[in-house]
């Protein structure tokens, strides 16, 4: 038999098996937590100051109104009136809502409040679908600013102030508590009637953390509101209500602490 040529096994690449060298001398990547999971344990955690401002709010209102007789008082009518006007046409003219208008607030006080923190805007664009802002930062505090911050019930009362400054104001003074309670009440029903409608803003912290936080900051105001007023609540009688429901708050923790732990 003629002697066939033998054939060489052919060359087998190990292209599969790891190279221990590297595998050794790579990184190892430390473990991350998602930044929505950690602010969403922030925001259980708010809750117990959520009921602390809550009850302090309320209580010093109630105060207020029986004691130093507020209710009486042309700051709480007025007020009161605008809120109702606003509401009023809020239901009646359910078609025709100032949508723009709202959006034109919305995108500045996001443009504001991230001058307030040193950024810069670079561009701003409002429509009746909506509007956005371009600026090289963000925080919760941005993000959240239109929210909690009524752009223009503040524009009011600072235009007030500087006319104050050349003219007697005092004549005019409860057109602007109505303008107040009017504008206050924009801000209020635009905010519940876009909060469900998936708005990106409540994203950026999750929607649970954002509406903890936007709850205590609207009422954070609203008190700043009724400190303010002349025959409103005083600052000290304020913080003094806010330190006894943060103490007996504190007590009643303890108390349930001491029931678990038998």
């Amino acid at each position: 038999m003629p002697n066939t040529p033998r054939r060489r096994p052919p060359r087998q690449t190990n292209l599969r098996k790891p190279n221990k060298l590297r595998a050794t001398l790579a990184p190892t990547l430390p473990a991350t937590v998602p930044t929505r999971w950690v602010k969403f344990v922030v925001a259980l955690f708010l809750l117990a100051p959520a009921w602390i401002v809550t009850e302090t709010f309320f209580t010093s209102f109630a105060r207020a109104a029986v004691h130093a007789e507020f209710w009486r008082s042309e700051e709480f009518w007025f007020f009161g009136c605008g809120f109702v006007i606003w509401l009023a046409a809020w239901v009646l003219f359910s078609n025709h809502r100032p949508l723009i208008v709202y959006v034109f607030g919305h995108e500045l006080t996001h443009a504001i409040w991230v001058i307030l923190h040193g950024g810069k805007v670079s561009a701003f664009r409002i429509t009746r679908s909506g509007g956005h802002i371009l600026s090289d930062r963000i925080n919760t505090t941005i993000a959240l600013s239109p929210y909690f911050f009524p752009i223009y019930s503040v524009f009011g009362i600072v235009i007030y102030a500087l006319l104050g400054c050349f003219w007697d104001m005092t004549p005019w003074r409860p057109l602007l508590y109505m303008y107040i309670g009017a504008s206050w009440s924009f801000h209020l029903t635009f905010t519940l009637w876009m909060i469900p409608r998936g708005q990106t803003d409540l994203t950026y912290g999750g929607n649970f953390y954002s509406g903890v936080v936007i709850y205590i900051m609207n009422l954070v105001v609203l008190s700043v509101f009724l400190i303010a007023a002349p025959n409103g609540l005083t600052l000290r009688a304020f913080a003094r209500e806010l330190r006894d429901n943060t103490v007996d708050f504190a007590r009643f923790v303890v108390d349930i602490l001491h029931l678990l732990h038998g």
